[in-house]
């Protein structure tokens, strides 16, 4: 899968580079990297149109007078970019993740060799890292859970070594259906089933599992979320992610509706993880 890049030069307020990564993703842009001088947004080739971007505040003009910049990104060029810039993550002392070309722990109670390529769910983004800690203080025992948009299935995989009894791990990217597949071998576990598609693979799925964990964004997740809340059992949780802090209370508006109940979040770098439960 071949992406486009936008590189935008970082403004002196956090505030104003919130709205600004913001405004991409409602554009289309699908992930964001910053850096100490610029925000780096990213898009797949298919959802990249010339002028994506000129509604967006100052990007036209950035973009007319050099300081931003697109640049077409190959496909075959990701597995040396994440190589390179993949150092491994260690969450709450229990859980670390690292690829092929680093030594395992086995130390640390939780060990998950991930082998990144294209596959979002590495732990170095704020989402997957929180919600990896929500997860960690929580009991998978015997559970039937739901990875929806698993990417790298990273999540479904700590949910089976926590001791889920089966896992569904769902994405509609060709690259995190393999990727999932390829790191649950990787990891020698057999109960993770890894299904190519979207929210509508749960029109048939009622009251099917304990717990449901979905790291997306905003407007799927509210897209989607009667879907989910019809899947999870009563008393089943429902960890979500992907969205700011900022966003929390739309969340939990539209779950409330749907009998799925605050619990509790964390955050960090305006970045939220927040677990529900269906009354």
């Amino acid at each position: 899968m071949n992406y486009y890049q936008l590189k935008c030069p970082k403004q002196p307020e956090q505030e104003q580079n919130d709205i600004l990564i913001a405004q991409l993703a409602q554009a289309g842009f699908e992930s964001f990297e910053e850096t100490d001088t610029h925000i780096l947004a990213y898009i797949q080739e298919k959802d990249y149109q010339e002028n994506i971007s000129d509604n967006i505040a100052h990007c036209k003009k950035w973009l007319a007078s050099g300081l931003a910049s697109v640049t077409f990104i190959p496909e075959q060029n990701w597995n040396a970019v994440w190589e390179s810039n993949y150092p491994p993550v260690l969450i709450a002392d229990r859980c670390y993740i690292y690829a092929p070309f680093h030594k395992k722990k086995p130390e640390i109670e939780f060990n998950i060799l991930v082998k990144p390529k294209m596959a979002f769910g590495t732990a170095h983004h704020e989402t997957t890292a929180q919600i990896i800690a929500l997860m960690l203080e929580d009991d998978f025992t015997g559970k039937s859970v739901l990875d929806m948009g698993c990417g790298t299935g990273v999540l479904a995989i700590l949910a089976a070594m926590k001791g889920a009894q089966h896992i569904d791990a769902i994405d509609n990217d060709p690259w995190s259906y393999n990727n999932t597949r390829e790191n649950k071998e990787a990891n020698n576990i057999t109960n993770i089933t890894a299904v190519l598609g979207d929210a509508s693979i749960l029109e048939n799925k009622t009251e099917d599992y304990d717990v449901i964990l979905a790291n997306i964004n905003k407007n799927i997740l509210l897209r989607d979320m009667t879907s989910y809340a019809k899947a999870l059992k009563s008393g089943g949780k429902i960890f979500f992610s992907g969205f700011y802090d900022t966003d929390l209370q739309d969340i939990k508006t539209k779950a409330l509706g749907l009998r799925l109940l605050y619990k509790n979040h964390r955050t960090k770098n305006k970045w939220v993880a927040a677990v529900f439960i269906k009354k």
